[in-house]
């Protein structure tokens, strides 16, 4: 696919309606192994699969890192703060280590940091999940709850509608797509992380892309959004555009879990993974 599939009205209004269905009335999750563009797109309805080409099929991707096996133990887990509870003013940030350029080096290092307070407060580190020399690097926000206990970003329903809108541009986690956060630990009660905790967790996600070396960034949510592009805009003002970082192309969008709560962003966050797939296209015929 070299440009973005048009989508029509009634289109976009059947995404949206699907999307929202499914989380107001709890559907089970979509299971997306192997799940190719076709079948994504065949998943909103036959008006996109009467409009959409078929896209060609995808060279095996990379292999993948490695992920926890099921049933696998999870660390114990530490102390939370209390949620109501108040949060201490940011203290001193620890030294930082030399950084690897390994990245299963770097994820170990990442593993056992104590550099802000979150530590105390965390399951486990969440550092990333996809493939080592993946073409789109997804940058969110901070692990929520469910993402602390599996050590994995962007799981449950918010994880499963990223997978779906990853796959109708015929990308996934699984071949091409390299997932991770701004912030590596939870913070407490999912609030915005602190000054502090940003600046800690700064190299790692700088030294993140410098070895998986994306073709193209993609932030989602407004947090992310506002730090890769360094600007304090609103996401609506800041999305359907490319910025830079690092000199790699940014392009931002919403959060999938703002999806499940406003299906009325579902058109401008289509639009947006389009834009990244152009950006992929016009990388592959250089």
């Amino acid at each position: 696919m070299s440009e973005g599939t048009p989508i029509d009205g009634p289109t976009r209004e059947m995404l949206a309606r699907l999307l929202r269905q499914r989380g107001e009335l709890g559907a089970p999750p979509i299971f997306l192994e192997g799940l190719g563009r076709a079948e994504a797109l065949g998943l909103m309805g036959p008006a996109v699969r009467a409009e959409s080409p078929a896209a060609p099929a995808a060279a095996p991707g990379p292999p993948a890192f490695p992920r926890p096996a099921p049933g696998a133990r999870k660390p114990a887990p530490s102390p939370a703060t209390p949620r109501g509870a108040s949060v201490q003013a940011p203290g001193p940030i620890a030294p930082l280590p030399v950084l690897p350029s390994d990245h299963e080096e770097l994820k170990a290092l990442v593993a056992g940091c104590v550099r802000c307070g979150l530590a105390q407060g965390r399951t486990q580190v969440v550092f990333n999940d996809g493939v080592a020399n993946a073409r789109l690097m997804v940058v969110g926000e901070a692990p929520g709850q469910n993402e602390d206990e599996l050590g994995l970003p962007f799981v449950g329903a918010s994880g499963k509608l990223l997978d779906l809108l990853l796959a109708t541009v015929d990308l996934s986690r699984r071949e091409s797509v390299y997932i991770c956060n701004v912030i590596k630990c939870r913070p407490p009660g999912n609030r915005n992380p602190l000054p502090d905790e940003i600046e800690s967790c700064r190299p790692y996600l700088e030294r993140q892309i410098e070895i998986v070396s994306p073709e193209v960034i993609l932030g989602v949510g407004t947090f992310a959004a506002q730090w890769l592009t360094r600007s304090q805009d609103p996401l609506g003002k800041l999305r359907g555009q490319v910025y830079s970082y690092q000199g790699v192309p940014l392009v931002v969008t919403y959060h999938p879990a703002a999806l499940l709560r406003n299906a009325g962003w579902t058109p401008a966050t289509w639009d947006d993974f389009q834009l990244v797939r152009q950006l992929l296209d016009r990388r592959l015929n250089r």
